[in-house]
This record gives structure tokens, sequence and C-alpha cells, in this order.
């Protein structure tokens, strides 16, 4: 979304999302601390947080193999793959919406 607001507005939609990303980052990262304490409770807090946080933790730290890897098997195709993870993504927070 953000790639289409840029190339529809321009240069003011880059302000923008850096002026609306900054705080709903700063407020996910006060969530990601304090939700799991409020919902589970104080015991194993820390191995409990890390378990939560350990896929996306071991995603990010490959991530950068994994693309540069398509990069060099797919050219600049490999952007499709990237488009389709994104698309993929989208749809599981919408269908986990829909069950909440």
């Amino acid at each position: 979304m953000a790639a289409v607001a840029l190339v529809i507005f321009g240069a003011p939609a880059a302000y923008a999302f850096a002026v609306l990303h900054g705080p709903g980052n700063g407020i996910l990262t006060i969530a990601k601390g304090t939700l799991p304490l409020a919902l589970f409770g104080a015991a194993g807090y820390g191995r409990r947080l890390g378990w939560l946080n350990a896929p996306a933790r071991i995603l990010q730290a490959a991530a950068p193999l994994v693309f540069g890897a398509a990069l060099t098997a797919w050219g600049l195709h490999a952007i499709w793959l990237t488009a389709g993870i994104g698309v993929a993504s989208l749809i599981a927070l919408l269908a986990l919406r829909r069950t909440t």
C-alpha cells in the first residue's frame, strides 16, 4: 500500500508514511512486551515472550539469505516472491480477523 501511495501522491506520501510509521511501531513495541504479561501473568514471562517472538526473529534472520538466493536464481523476478508473501500475509491477517 505504501508503494502505491508513493506512486500516486509522490513525496508527500513518503513524509506521511514516516510520520505515521514511527508512532505505530512504538505502540507495537510496547504492546509486544505488555500484552503477554497482561494475558498470562508474570510467571514464566521471559520464556513465554521468547517462544512468542522466536518465529519472527528466525524468519527475520533468514529473510536476507532467502531473498539473496531468490535474486541470484530469478533476477528481478524475485520481486514476485516478495509480493506473493505480502499477499499471503494479508490473506492470513484478514482470515484471522474474521475468526476473532
